[in-house]
């Protein structure tokens, strides 16, 4: 039987899954197996939204590079935006809004 890793980073695995990142990306990101993260996805049966056209861009930032970006109004607009905790630091997720 393999290692048992914390539900925390099979939690996180699947969220960044759900917004786009792919199988080798959320490996880098959270040190975890891109197997693994395709054995969960199978395991708990995770579906991606039908005809999502975008692929999301991220960035790992420290609290102070965060608050730093969320000063800056250039960065909140047209865009949606996820942020999620990743031990000390904090990811952020950012993908344009679908345009007609």
């Amino acid at each position: 039987m393999g290692k048992k890793i914390d539900d925390y980073y099979v939690n996180k695995a699947l969220q960044l899954y759900l917004e786009g990142l792919t199988y080798r990306e959320i490996e880098r990101i959270l040190g975890i197996s891109h197997v693994s993260i395709m054995n969960w996805v199978k395991k708990y049966n995770i579906k991606r939204p039908l005809g999502s056209n975008y692929h999301p861009t991220y960035k790992i930032l420290s609290a102070t590079e965060l608050s730093n970006y969320f000063q800056n109004t250039k960065n909140l607009s047209g865009a949606g935006v996820v942020v999620t905790e990743l031990g000390d630091k904090f990811m952020l997720i950012k993908w344009e809004r679908f345009r007609d």
